[in-house]
């Protein structure tokens, strides 16, 4: 295999360097953690050093004896930019530390450059949901509850073992609510962002408040699971303005969603467990960049067209799966919740 080198990095608020392009891991719906590690293995000596994990994918202990093997064989720790997130099951402040805790031991490392909450809300479902399915607890987001854990959060990086936080999954107007009640605020915030879901207000609200925008799904989810997938989804890897400028450059159209990815100022971390793949993934962000009347040309490809929609988040009485989303500006609430958390004595 060919070591690529020279991969570029982005500054965190912090002063941090971070990889401009990372390797994601979620392909537990396909691939079993063996192999999702040996992919990260390949990726690491093609010359990767940002590595996107998460409790629920099920595979960070595989993950971890692969970050060891790499570490004893000579690839300096500071090198690598190592993240990992709290699940949904894990938002009482006391499980989120376990779950870190946890993390920390799966992973064989002394402290995570960065821990995210996966997502918002603290709903669980079971691994292969479909999307009518419901967690019957299921709640809407409640502010003073998800910043109990936030701020249990924050004692890890007072304590030292995670260097950075992170939001996932959030909207404006929740983090608006964050960045107010936070201590330590978010350094990094993960989002589906591909050509044709360019989330642009989101994007601009992370710049200008020092949050570096994390992509997922840079090539339009081509492998999501089907619980996401509806007949009006638009495929990025079919959309003519990505064909027509793949065609001009001689490569494949998912290459072009990562150029785009990476010349617009996020950090986008496909998945990919095939070595010629993810290996001319990397090469891609660092050769042969996009023109600016290419990327002017992409970013008038914007269908607004959300593919990882959330259904199985939602809560008894929410109308639709817009109401994750906060599509009007304001944060959807449960009127029974939080009638049932006053009567408790709980400001919600």
């Amino acid at each position: 295999m060919t070591t690529i080198g020279n991969v570029p990095t982005r500054r965190l608020a912090s002063g941090a360097a971070m990889p401009t392009i990372g390797v994601g891991t979620f392909g537990s719906d396909h691939y079993p953690a063996g192999e999702v590690s040996a992919a990260v293995a390949g990726a690491i000596r093609a010359g990767y050093r940002l590595v996107d994990c998460a409790s629920v994918y099920g595979n960070e202990a595989e993950i971890g004896s692969v970050l060891q093997n790499a570490i004893a064989n000579g690839v300096p720790r500071d090198d690598l930019f190592v993240m990992s997130k709290v699940w949904n099951d894990a938002h009482d402040p006391d499980a989120a530390v376990a779950s870190v805790r946890r993390s920390l031991r799966d992973l064989r490392l002394d402290v995570l450059d960065a821990v995210f909450v996966h997502w918002p809300f603290p709903n669980h479902h079971a691994p292969f949901a479909d999307a009518a399915d419901r967690d019957p607890a299921a709640r809407p987001y409640v502010h003073e509850e998800y910043m109990a854990l936030w701020h249990a959060l924050e004692g890890l990086v007072d304590e030292g073992v995670v260097r950075h936080l992170g939001t996932s999954n959030v909207t404006i107007p929740k983090l608006g609510a964050i960045l107010a009640d936070a201590r330590i605020p978010p350094a990094l915030n993960e989002m589906e962002l591909h050509p044709c879901f360019q989330q642009p207000e989101l994007f601009r609200f992370c710049l200008d408040h020092g949050i570096q925008p994390v992509g997922y799904s840079p090539l339009g989810s081509p492998s999501r699971p089907e619980r996401d997938r509806v007949a009006s989804d638009v495929s990025d890897m079919e959309h003519p303005v990505v064909v027509s400028i793949a065609e001009a450059h001689g490569v494949h159209p998912a290459l072009i969603c990562l150029k785009w990815a990476v010349q617009r100022g996020q950090v986008p971390i496909p998945f990919s467990v095939k070595e010629p793949q993810y290996t001319a993934n990397l090469r891609a962000v660092i050769e042969d960049p996009l023109t600016p009347a290419e990327l002017e040309e992409l970013r008038a490809a914007e269908r607004n067209n959300r593919l990882i929609k959330g259904q199985v988040f939602l809560w008894p009485g929410a109308d639709t799966w817009l109401d994750l989303w906060d599509v009007d500006g304001t944060i959807p609430g449960w009127d029974g919740y939080t009638a049932n958390r006053a009567a408790e004595g709980v400001n919600a």
